[in-house]
Order: C-alpha cells, then sequence, then structure tokens
C-alpha cells in the first residue's frame, strides 16, 4: 500500500491539477466511482487506477473491471487519495487516462460552439446538458478552460465520455465551414431584438455562445445568421452561459418534437 505523500507516483499524480502538468505528461484525472464507471462503459483504458482498501472491499467487481484496463492498479491510504484528489473528500478512486487529440464533431443537426469559457463548472455543466438535450457535439475556442479539466469531469456526471467535442484554434473559419455546409448560426446576444424562441431552430443549427463576462467577440457574433436574447426581468443584466446553454438547446428539441417555432409566434406544420 501507498502511504507516502512523497512517493513518485503520488507527486506526478499531484500535478495534474495544473493545466501545465497536464498537457506536458499528456495525462489527466478521473476522479470518483461514477467517472470510473462511464470510462469503463466508453473503452477508454486507465493509465493508472488508484483506490482505498475501502473502495476495492465495496466495489470488486468495478475492481476487477479496472484492473484488466489499467496499466497499473495501486492500493492507497485514505490521505494519500485526498492527497491526488481535487475534491475535498474523495470516494476512494482516483485515475489517470492519456489526453487524446479528437477531431472536430460532424455537425448535421445541432451543435454547440462556446467561445473563452473559462468556468470548468460551466463548461461540465453545458456538456451534460448538451447530451441530454440531444446536441451531436461541443466545439470549444482553444483559450477556453481545459475539456480534461477535473471539474469538468465531475460537472458533466459521466457525459463527458458520450459527447463528441474538441477545441478549435480558428474558431470562426470552423464556423464559416459548417455554414457552407448548410447550417444555421445562431448567437446570443443581448442586444438583439429576437428573443430565442422566435427563430426557427428545427433546420440544422449551431449555437455560438461566448465568454461568462464579455460574452461574444465581435468577430464571431458578426458570422450569425440570426442574433437573439434571452429576455430577462429588469434589475437584471445577464444569465449564466450554462443557463443559458440549457435554454436554447431546449427550445431546439422543443421545436423539433413538437413543430412549433414562433418568429411570429405561429405554429408551423
Amino acid at each position: 500500500m501507498l502511504t507516502s505523500l512523497q512517493n513518485p507516483l503520488v507527486k506526478q499524480m499531484r500535478k495534474l491539477h495544473r493545466t501545465k502538468e497536464r498537457r506536458q505528461q499528456q495525462l489527466f484525472l478521473l476522479e470518483g466511482t461514477h467517472l470510473l464507471e462511464a470510462a469503463l462503459l466508453a473503452n477508454r483504458p486507465f493509465v493508472t487506477v488508484c483506490h482505498t482498501p475501502e473502495w476495492h472491499a465495496r466495489y470488486p467487481d468495478l475492481w476487477a473491471l479496472a484492473n484488466q484496463s489499467a496499466q497499473r492498479i495501486e492500493l492507497v491510504s485514505p490521505e494519500v487519495l485526498r492527497a491526488i484528489a481535487t475534491t475535498v473528500e474523495p470516494d476512494g478512486v482516483v485515475a489517470t487516462l492519456e489526453r487524446t487529440s479528437v477531431p472536430t464533431p460532424t455537425f448535421t443537426s445541432l451543435g454547440l460552439v462556446l467561445e473563452t469559457v473559462q468556468d470548468p463548472g460551466n463548461l461540465g455543466t453545458m456538456i451534460r446538458t448538451a447530451a441530454a438535450a440531444g446536441a451531436e457535439g461541443l466545439l470549444l475556442s482553444a483559450d477556453s478552460v481545459d475539456w480534461d479539466h477535473p471539474k469538468v469531469l465531475r460537472s458533466s456526471a459521466g457525459q463527458w465520455f458520450q459527447l463528441p467535442m474538441a477545441d478549435s484554434d480558428d474558431l470562426e473559419a470552423a464556423v464559416r465551414q459548417y455554414q457552407q455546409q448548410g447550417m444555421q448560426v445562431i448567437a446570443t446576444l443581448p442586444t438583439a431584438t429576437l428573443t430565442y424562441w422566435d427563430v426557427d431552430l428545427r433546420p440544422p443549427t449551431l449555437i455560438l455562445l461566448g465568454n461568462e463576462g464579455a460574452g461574444l467577440s465581435p468577430a464571431l457574433a458578426a458570422l450569425a445568421d440570426r442574433q437573439v436574447v434571452i429576455p430577462l426581468s429588469p434589475g437584471v443584466e445577464s444569465l449564466n452561459v450554462a443557463i443559458a446553454a440549457a435554454l436554447i438547446l431546449y427550445e431546439a428539441k422543443r421545436q423539433r418534437h413538437e413543430g412549433v417555432v414562433g418568429e411570429m409566434g405561429r405554429k408551423q406544420e
């Protein structure tokens, strides 16, 4: 059993709390039983799995599957596990996986494009919401928070392994390419005159959302075929970006299910 915080493996895994180290080591952390199960269901192999005796006793079948998938599996003390994890009270298991380059998602129906999103909780929530609403994937600007940040994975509630996603060094070029393929681009802006439910979201659609504070850049917003606003009550300045994403994604889902749209509030068969 590993009990020393000075163990080289422990030191290596603790470094993965930092973006720079995740990129240098080409590894990221996976924390908790639920995410471990999600990775196994997605057939993602582990580099290392560290677990406590209590976790092994509670999940012997899961341990056996992890043992088959991992290059290395280690029994560690609860103190060591807490040092490795980014959560205050980890539930007994932390693993590492390889960072892998993934192709840009293939959007043909509904996609979410995010520019300079900085909060990992927001990104994880949007991954979870996009998967639930039936979006085909998520495209993220390269200056956003890492998509394999530990909190992103936790906030995604396992959907991180199910939703195609990638980052892009040139988000404008990527959006133009999808427009050329026939997708309409919808941007959310506080100055827009159309509300988001007044736009037909049934055709192939990309939804653009921007930074938590600054919103979309003018260059990206200018590419939009339609600009929409989420109406707010007086005195409310803005909505959380993850809430905004949920509203628009589920409006698209509603329209596609019910055949209802209202640029003028009318039903179209």
